[in-house]
């Protein structure tokens, strides 16, 4: 099959249909432009997405019209976009995964303005290769105590001997993730994430939750552990979010937080500077900083 030339070198033989088709109105971010954007992040967004269980946000229309979120196939399923079996019930529903730049490129074409993997490969899929603490701030909650919330949980991972990256939700607050070496199962995993986030609603009541609760939300940062468990998931750095403003959920360093980026300040449209070769990756190094989970 022919390949289609993308920006950055990038080829795939995934064929758009309707390359102008227009995923965020407001913005006007079309399904081309979606797939030159992930042409630039792919290189540093494959570790987080490929051999890993996928559920997708699929917005067919754009971010105005009926979404669905699926983590099995769909009739008409492009074959990049592969199916597999979950090892612990072999008989369900399979679920979806990608390897290569074809892979998402079907995404693309499939309209899945969303990706949401497993915290794990399927190459041990009973242990995890990060924790993820995902900071969901109220309304009314000031942008520098989300952050400060984020310093206080990877002073708490640094306690247990574990490395910790940050990055943008490209909703309204930040995910904090610990790189771990695959050896602890979900249980464990999810364990250490909630203590954190109890230590931490137990310490600083009138700051933080640590259960979901709608009528509390209000002036406080809820800490969500929930998404350590096995087959939860979280959105993938890189990954579009389909909403007003075509922001991504972008990688940071640490030292950024404390100027002037906000929780959706990146987006499909001005992503490209930073994506460049030349320029740092703060997530570099997240394998390399595996470390196992202190039991």
């Amino acid at each position: 099959m022919a390949k289609t030339p993308i920006q950055d070198g990038f080829e795939t033989s995934v064929k758009l249909t309707h390359p102008d088709r227009i995923y965020w109105p407001d913005d006007k971010v079309s399904k081309q432009d979606l797939l030159d954007y992930y042409a630039l992040a792919w290189q540093r967004m494959k570790p987080f997405v490929a051999n890993r269980p996928l559920a997708l946000l699929r917005c067919p229309d754009g971010i105005d019209g009926p979404r669905f979120f699926q983590k099995h196939a769909w009739k008409g399923i492009n074959p990049h976009i592969e199916e597999i079996a979950d090892p612990e019930d072999k008989e369900a529903a399979r679920l979806l995964k990608i390897e290569d730049f074809d892979g998402l490129a079907a995404l693309v074409q499939s309209a899945a303005l969303e990706i949401h993997p497993w915290g794990t490969t399927i190459d041990h899929w009973e242990e995890p290769d990060m924790i993820i603490m995902d900071l969901d701030p109220g309304e009314d909650v000031a942008w520098s105590k989300v952050v400060t919330a984020a310093k206080e949980i990877r002073e708490r991972f640094s306690r247990q001997g574990l490395t910790s990256f940050v990055k943008t939700s490209g909703g309204k607050g930040l995910h904090v993730v610990a790189s771990l070496k695959p050896q602890a199962n979900w249980p464990q995993v999810k364990d250490a994430a909630e203590a954190i986030a109890h230590a931490m609603s137990a310490d600083s009541p009138e700051t933080y939750l640590s259960v979901a609760s709608k009528a509390k939300r209000e002036g406080h940062i809820f800490i969500d552990y929930l998404r350590n468990g096995r087959g939860n998931t979280a959105v993938a750095p890189y990954s579009t979010r389909a909403r007003k403003g075509a922001a991504v959920s972008m990688p940071v360093s640490w030292e950024e937080l404390d100027g002037r980026i906000g929780p959706a300040s990146f987006t499909v449209g001005n992503a490209a500077s930073r994506l460049n070769r030349s320029s740092a990756d703060p997530w570099a190094d997240f394998s390399k900083a595996a470390s196992p989970l202190n039991l």
